[in-house]
């Protein structure tokens, strides 16, 4: 189980601000950086459980906080802030274990919930993840671990339990391209918009693959992001 404290590293203030807010509580630790420097410096001298990390920070960018996290304190999770609704690094930062991500703007309420399910996730095993939910989390938890062929085997087992939802197809073509099996992930993405052709992450994955333009961009979506 991770420790409860978690580091926001965001640039704006507004963003620091409003996120402490959202997950304060006696039972959550909340403490911020302004920059890359100032996160790596805070995680050295304490036990974080989860990051919340925007990626476009001045100096030390958020990718390499991500890489210095996936080096030296693996067990730290980590939720990617975006401005948009694609990750321009979300490969590599995928490689790194760093599968959530919380979209600006955002509602405190969508905030705590994600953090809620992400230390939630620690406590799931085979047995307490029988629903296709579970299945999916499940496998969040072993791409944090950075254990992809076993979060594809989950992947695969929410599928069998409903064949009729895109993002589990849409989440294995991404997880197939990180390994690097490209036809696959093309083969998942078109599944996925077999079973809804308005689904755009699917639809801009597709594209991006099939148009053999350099990795990147792969996009990740939820239930709730779709609504």
């Amino acid at each position: 189980m991770i420790t409860n404290a978690v580091l926001i590293v965001d640039d704006e203030k507004n963003i620091r601000l409003t996120l402490s807010q959202a997950i304060a509580s006696p039972q959550m630790e909340v403490d911020t950086a302004v920059n890359g420097e100032e996160a790596v410096s805070k995680l050295q001298e304490k036990d974080f459980g989860l990051v919340l990390l925007d990626l476009k920070l001045p100096g030390m960018d958020g990718m390499d906080v991500l890489r210095w996290i996936s080096a030296n304190r693996p067990d730290v999770r980590v939720v990617i802030i975006t401005a948009y609704g694609t990750i321009d690094s979300a490969v590599e930062a995928m490689k790194h274990g760093a599968v959530d991500y919380l979209q600006k703007p955002f509602a405190p309420k969508d905030v705590r919930e994600l953090v809620c399910k992400i230390l939630d996730r620690e406590a799931l095993n085979v047995q307490k993840a029988q629903d296709y939910a579970g299945c999916i989390e499940l496998a969040k938890r072993f791409v944090n671990e950075k254990r992809f062929d076993v979060a594809a085997e989950h992947v695969r087992k929410a599928m069998s339990l409903d064949p009729s939802r895109p993002e589990a197809f849409n989440f294995l073509g991404a997880l197939e391209e990180i390994q690097g099996h490209i036809l696959e992930a093309q083969k998942n993405y078109r599944t996925a918009l077999s079973l809804d052709a308005t689904y755009k992450v699917a639809q801009d994955n597709l594209y991006r693959v099939t148009k053999a333009r350099p990795l990147g961009k792969v996009l990740f979506t939820s239930d709730s992001a779709r609504q």
